[in-house]
């Protein structure tokens, strides 16, 4: 088990920064994964989480349905495990995905909390520019809605990929992988206050002079920090959703889709690899068509009223 505590230490970071899963669902994830360590540590091959194989997955699998342990646990287990390895992806520690082709339960899709427009300007109003690095904050979320960028990839951006004059910034995404995404006017006049105001009384520290966003030492933002700041200002703005910073990628995405804009466009702003992934965007625009004609369309809302 030691050779994965550092491992798991680094995937609880994971889902609290980069995922902003609660801290029920974190236990939930960082359990399963544990169970997996013991199960393999059981077998006496003393691997790491970097040396886990399919075969490895598929055994666990089925001692736990030797167990009696339902679909539905299951389905939940396998989720923990893609989470898990997908983190070790991301972070480049392993090649391949060891549960990518493992098949589990087919259960019912749970999409992603997305905030409305109006939410959206709520959640904007409620920083004020007189505080500390209100500006900065101010453009941080106003970018990150406009672009649709993780917060490891906002965090990151360079005054060299920043080109105001024709309306594109550089994105440094997943893998090193470079794209360059459309940033709108408001978007551009935040950051404009905050470069012509609060960034220009920063000094930059070695290694963060090229950072768009900084802290007010210098140096540059954590994931931590802008998670912080997203739940201050959620619950300022009376919104009751669980979100994080990667709430904002989720209505950026279904916005433009609600709006019409082709998948691939949207896919490529979002920097997908695979269609696939962005088509998640159209059931939740299915959804959010389906809630409007319930509520608005004069047969729908009349049976609505006579329930």
């Amino acid at each position: 088990m030691s050779l994965w505590n550092s491992y798991i230490n680094g995937f609880q970071n994971y889902l609290r920064l980069e995922k902003g899963l609660s801290a029920h669902t974190q236990a939930a994830y960082l359990s399963d994964v544990g169970k997996l360590a013991w199960h393999i540590e059981q077998t006496g091959t003393d691997k790491s989480p970097l040396q886990v194989e399919a075969s490895d997955i598929l055994d666990f699998i089925i001692e736990i349905n030797k167990m009696g342990i339902g679909e539905r646990s299951q389905a939940r287990i396998l989720s923990s495990f893609r989470s898990f390895f997908r983190y070790l992806l991301i972070e480049d520690l392993i090649q391949s995905d060891p549960v990518e082709l493992i098949q589990g339960p087919q259960l019912p899709t749970r999409y992603p909390e997305v905030l409305t427009i109006e939410e959206i300007e709520a959640f904007l109003a409620a920083i004020d520019l007189s505080e500390p690095l209100g500006h900065r904050n101010r453009a941080m979320f106003e970018t990150m809605y406009a672009c649709g960028l993780r917060v490891s990839e906002l965090i990151h951006l360079k005054l060299a990929g920043y080109f105001p004059d024709i309306g594109f910034v550089r994105v440094i995404g997943k893998n090193n992988k470079e794209r360059i995404v459309p940033i709108g006017e408001i978007a551009i006049k935040q950051i404009t206050f905050y470069l012509e105001g609060e960034r220009r009384q920063i000094t930059p520290k070695q290694g963060f002079e090229n950072h768009i966003f900084l802290n007010r030492r210098g140096a540059g933002l954590t994931r931590n920090m802008v998670f912080l700041l997203t739940k201050e200002y959620a619950q300022k703005a009376g919104i009751t959703k669980n979100i994080s910073p990667h709430t904002f990628r989720h209505s950026f995405a279904t916005h433009l889709v609600e709006g019409g804009a082709d998948l691939k466009a949207v896919q490529d702003m979002l920097g997908h690899e695979s269609i696939t992934t962005t088509e998640i965007y159209t059931h939740l625009d299915l959804g959010y068509l389906r809630e409007t004609i319930f509520n608005f369309h004069p047969l729908f809302s009349g049976r609505k009223n006579q329930k």
